[in-house]
Parts: structure tokens; sequence; C-alpha cells
């Protein structure tokens, strides 16, 4: 059988077992052997090839693991709540829209997985859209709009694993999409929200919110953190001092602890950020592995041969496999890494400058990970109340979003 459709047929079974609720890691890693032993290759070169992809990704991983000091100490500090909530007060009900999609882009843009953005700012919401009588399908798309634009450029996982695949720095990689990602907050308040069908307005007995005892702590103090890493990373491109990712990030994280006062939660916050780094860190064995399969099958080329027929058609695939990738694992991590691990040397051959080309997967992986076989889709329903049928409403407006933020990075890759 041709590699090509065997690592397709792969792919599909994958995506097939991740929909019938098998573990993503197995999942891919079956999808995988699937793939090579349908090529034709035999057992040991379809475990080779494997092996080979997880190898490829396995300096991301341990940025990635690192990044679990940051990311756990904004979200057990309350530093992540006390951002959203300090946004939302200082912009007002009137602007409940740009307060949610800014608090939750920031979020992001500072560490924070998108999925737990939403969640933390999701009872700030509820709160504000019953004061104001916004629609609560409104309020998710202005939040997950908003991550989304923050995803592009944060030092998250997706972000870390394509400038690694890419062989340039994270933080060119975040800057790359800056511009797209403050275009992409203006399209999801002022055009992809007015897209939508007037809902029904929220009542106030939602309005109960569940925040704790203690109090949060202050702004400035919560967003030290943060700031500190991207100075960090800035040394470079400023100076050039150079500080990597794994160091960077973790620094930020204790600094963090320390401007909140909240250096009693270290191991708390360690604990936190390792738990959800360490399924991601799995999440991308198994996502190594099937891109081992890719990369050494013909789809590359088929894709490349594809869209050299079109003008320009080979400065598309750099975000077009970043699409294509996170629709089959409905992950941007998983996308961007599938994209960047198979398809980088595809993507620098069309021309591409490696930054230019890490920003547009970066941003491509963003267009289709709210599909139901991922994760994201159910935590952020949940976390609201939304059934299954309320929740499949909302895909269209997220791709939208996503697809602005993949043409806003293409064209931004080109001007500048």
């Amino acid at each position: 059988m041709n590699s090509a459709i065997a690592a397709i047929i792969g792919l599909a079974l994958a995506i097939v077992l991740i929909i019938r609720k098998i573990p993503p890691v197995f999942a891919l890693f079956l999808g995988a052997l699937a793939g090579g032993l349908l090529a034709g290759w035999g057992m040991v070169r379809t475990v080779s090839e494997m092996i080979s992809g997880v190898k490829d990704i396995v300096p991301a991983i341990v940025r990635i693991l690192a990044a679990g000091v940051l990311s756990g100490m904004l979200v057990v500090t309350g530093a992540a709540e006390s951002i959203a909530a300090t946004i939302v007060k200082r912009l007002g009900a009137r602007q409940v829209y740009l307060a949610l999609a800014l608090a939750s882009m920031l979020l992001c843009a500072t560490g924070v997985f998108i999925d737990v953005a939403v969640i933390t700012i999701a009872p700030i919401a509820i709160m504000i859209g019953c004061r104001v009588g916004a629609p609560l399908p409104n309020l998710m798309i202005a939040m997950i709009g908003g991550g989304k634009c923050g995803n592009i450029i944060s030092p998250n996982p997706n972000t870390i694993i394509a400038a690694e695949n890419f062989g340039v720095p994270l933080q060119s990689v975040m800057l790359a999409n800056l511009l797209p990602a403050i275009i992409g907050l203006a399209v999801t308040v002022w055009l992809v929200i007015p897209l939508m069908p007037k809902g029904k307005a929220m009542v106030s007995d939602m309005a109960e919110s569940d925040a704790g005892d203690n109090p949060l702590p202050s702004f400035w103090g919560s967003i030290a953190g943060p700031l500190l890493t991207v100075l960090l990373l800035a040394l470079r491109p400023l100076f050039g001092i150079t500080i990597d990712p794994m160091v960077a990030l973790p620094a930020g994280g204790l600094f963090g602890l320390l401007t909140t006062r909240r250096w009693n939660l270290t191991l708390k916050s360690l604990q936190c950020g390792l738990e959800k780094m360490s399924s991601v860190a799995v999440l991308l064995v198994g996502t190594g592995a099937i891109a081992g399969i890719i990369k050494a099958s013909s789809i590359t080329s088929v894709i490349v041969d594809t869209l050299g027929g079109w003008s320009g058609g080979g400065e598309l695939l750099a975000p077009i496999a970043g699409i294509l990738m996170c629709a089959a694992t409905a992950s941007t991590t998983a996308g961007a890494t599938i994209a960047s691990a198979s398809f980088s040397d595809a993507i620098l051959g069309t021309g591409v400058q490696p930054v230019a080309a890490a920003a547009m997967v970066n941003a491509g992986a963003t267009v289709l990970d709210h599909l139901p076989h991922g994760s994201f889709f159910n935590a952020t329903g949940g976390c609201v109340g939304m059934s299954v049928a309320e929740r499949m409403k909302l895909i269209p407006y997220e791709s939208l979003v996503g697809l602005s933020l993949a043409l806003l990075s293409f064209l931004a890759q080109h001007i500048f």
C-alpha cells in the first residue's frame, strides 16, 4: 500500500479510537503502528520510525515540564483569577465581551492552558453576564476566542513544540504572532460575536460565585512572574543573552510565588504544574510516534505536490498542516506537534523562514482544537453547564476565530 494512504488510515484509526474514549496516547500508538504496517515497512522499521519521532520531541517535552512551575503558580496562588477579575473590573460591564476576551487572552499569553483559562474566568463571566443580560454562548465565544489569541503568543506547549521543531527561539515565535493575536481579539469581539444569533439572556440565579474566602493576590503581584519570564526570554533579541525557556519559565513561576506572597504554596504549585504538564508530555509521546510515521511516509510529498499547483500554494503548507493535524487530534498541542515534526522539512523546503513557519503552524493548530473528540470541547462546556447540543452550536464561531488567526498569521509573516 502507498505509504501516504497508509499513514492517513493510521491517523484515521487513531481519531476513531480517541472518539471511542481510548486514551489518546494509546490511540496514537495504535494508529502509528497500523500506518507503518499497512505501508509494508514491517514491525522493525515501523517501531524504529515511531521511536525516531518520539526522540525528535524529547527536548521540547523537557521544556514543557519546566513550564509547569509557571502554570502551577498562576492557578494555585489565585494569580490567574486575580488577573482576570482585575481586567473585567477595569473595563466594566458595558464592555463585557472585550473584558472577558482580553482576560482570557492575557491568561493564555502568560502560560495558562486555554481550558484552565476558560474554567477560571467562567464564574466571573456568569456573574457579569447575569448583571447585563448577556447570552451564555456569546460569553463563551468571548472567552474561547480570547484564549485562542493568547495561545499563539504564549509559552504554552504548542508554541514551545513549534519553536523546537523548527529550531528557532521560543520568544521569536511568540513575537511573530503578536499582531495577529491583537487583531484576532478585535475580530472576536467586534466581528464574530455580533454574527451570533440573539440568544436568551442569562438569569440572575446563576450569578452565585463559588469564590473562596481567601483574598486574591494583587494584580501586579500576579502578573510579575509571567513578566519576568518574558523579560528573560527577551534578553536574547535585545542584548544577545540567551536564557533557555527551561530556565526562564520556572524562574517566572518561583518569582510569582514570591510576589503573590504565596511561598507556602510552592509544593502545591509544583505538584499542580507537574500533573498538568505530565499529561501533556505523555500525549506528546503518542503524537511523536505517529509524527514519525507521517514524516517517513510520502504524505508530505503528496500535499506539497498538490499545493504546488497553486500560486503561493507551497507557502500555505504551514497553516494547512497545522489545521489538518489539529482537526485530527482536536488538540492545539498535538496538532502543532505532529504538523511541525512531520512537515518541517517540507515547509522549509518551500522557502519559508523557520520563525514564520513555526508561527503559522502554531496559528493553524488553533483552528479546530475545539472539535468534540477532544478534551477542550467537554471541559469548556462542562464548566458552565452546557449540554453537548448547546456546545456544538459554538463550533462554527470558534472555527471562524481560529481561521482568522491562521489567515492573519499567514499575512503577517509575508508582510513583515
